[in-house]
């Protein structure tokens, strides 16, 4: 009998009479019947005819979420706590305040099925930073590695101030000097001492010093005292030399670089004034053709001077201050026999602009465009840098002071006057 009442409840009763189909609710068709209740489906409405049903409260799910959207309903959620929606892997996602400090409620995506899941505080704020787990791991080992992510280096363009002047050639400044560099070592000059049993280090200061003394007389460009002294060197690595004719080398070496440099060179009788006629014209003359054929007349070679000029410009700030002093201690080493021989040409120019740095105290003495435009590091130049600074301390006391005597003028800033740099410094 409660069977049957449920039935009733249920099914509408249908009265059979002269062929035609009669319905309770006065339906006419069977296709028509009043729609179930809700029997704990979710549906958009109440059936029409039907009761009120009361709503059954269960946790929203991704899935029942979308079905809700897609039927354009608002999900309603009553008397449940807050959930986050997650997904395991996932980086991004909104996360919501959960009902605890340490317990979220977590949906799974593919079952409708609430789990509680632990999750520490760190976590959520790697959540909330958009930062993966993954990217953490990474960080940490390139960190133990040594890794990371360095500052860019920072190259200042050294030649931006002569990008007008043609006269420069900014667009080959960068193949030339790396040209000088691969070609300096084909025309150095070799130890030649053992070589010369007439010509000692110290005779060749000497002689060197006394072409400094001419140089100034004769006021030349600085690039033909550095490429006479190139080849005075490159001749004796070639040639045995007496003593007696060692002077006459020197006067038509300096001749064929006045020659190759100046625009007005100086003649052959200036320099027989100069020699206080030891020397007749002829010998002049033929020890040019000498040196030129020993030689095979190659004088475009990069002498130290080809990188002072550079390396200069790239020590920055660079002041006239800075220049002379660079100037005074290169000259320095031209002048002695270990530095202008066992150095290469642009090495012996870093050098003199780093130890220049260090002697005016600029900070920092060696910067990333020096060492990218010289091609070597402060442990490279060390070495060279401390002979040059040691010439600098000895420089008033010694006997050959024309390199002091140029350098005390005012006129090249009195650079030679500066204290020398501190051994202590170099360290």
């Amino acid at each position: 009998m409660a069977n049957r009442d449920a039935v009733s409840r249920i099914l509408p009763k249908v009265v059979v009479g002269g062929g035609e189909v009669k319905k309770k609710n006065g339906l006419a068709d069977g296709r028509n019947r009043r729609a179930l209740g809700d029997i704990g489906n979710l549906i958009t409405g109440p059936a029409v005819g039907a009761k009120p049903q009361t709503k059954v409260s269960r946790p929203i799910t991704r899935r029942s979420a979308a079905q809700f959207i897609a039927k354009g309903q608002e999900p309603v959620q009553k008397n449940t706590k807050p959930l986050v929606e997650a997904t395991k892997g996932v980086a991004g996602r909104k996360v919501g305040v959960p009902a605890k400090a340490e317990t979220i409620a977590v949906i799974c995506p593919d079952e409708d099925v609430k789990i509680t899941e632990e999750i520490s505080l760190n976590e959520r704020k790697v959540k909330k930073s958009g930062k993966t787990l993954t990217s953490i791991l990474t960080a940490r080992s390139k960190a133990a590695c040594g890794l990371t992510n360095k500052p860019r280096i920072q190259i200042d363009d050294i030649d931006a101030a002569d990008v007008n002047n043609h006269l420069a050639a900014v667009e080959y400044v960068e193949d030339l000097y790396k040209f000088y560099k691969l070609s300096e070592d084909e025309n150095r000059p070799r130890d030649y001492m053992d070589s010369q049993p007439e010509v000692s280090a110290r005779v060749r200061a000497v002689l060197v010093d006394w072409l400094i003394e001419v140089h100034k007389r004769f006021e030349l460009r600085p690039e033909s005292l550095y490429l006479t002294v190139n080849i005075i060197d490159r001749f004796l690595s070639e040639e045995r030399v007496p003593r007696r004719e060692l002077q006459l080398v020197c006067v038509s070496s300096m001749l064929i670089a006045s020659k190759y440099e100046e625009i007005w060179a100086p003649e052959v009788e200036e320099f027989l004034t100069i020699t206080v006629n030891a020397y007749a014209r002829d010998q002049i003359l033929l020890m040019e053709k000498a040196i030129l054929g020993k030689l095979e007349w190659y004088l475009t070679v990069p002498t130290q001077y080809v990188f002072l000029v550079h390396y200069i410009k790239a020590a920055v700030p660079s002041d006239q201050e800075m220049e002379n002093m660079t100037f005074f201690l290169a000259e320095l080493g031209l002048m002695n026999y270990t530095t202008a021989i066992s150095y290469c040409p642009s090495k012996l120019a870093a050098s003199a602009v780093y130890a220049a740095c260090i002697t005016l105290h600029k900070s920092p003495r060696w910067t990333d465009t020096l060492k990218h435009h010289t091609g070597y590091s402060e442990d490279q130049l060390m070495e060279c840098a401390k002979q040059l600074v040691s010439f600098h301390s000895g420089a008033a006391e010694s006997k050959l002071k024309a390199v002091y005597m140029k350098f005390c003028c005012p006129d090249r800033g009195s650079v030679a006057l500066f204290p020398a740099a501190l051994q202590e410094m170099l360290i």
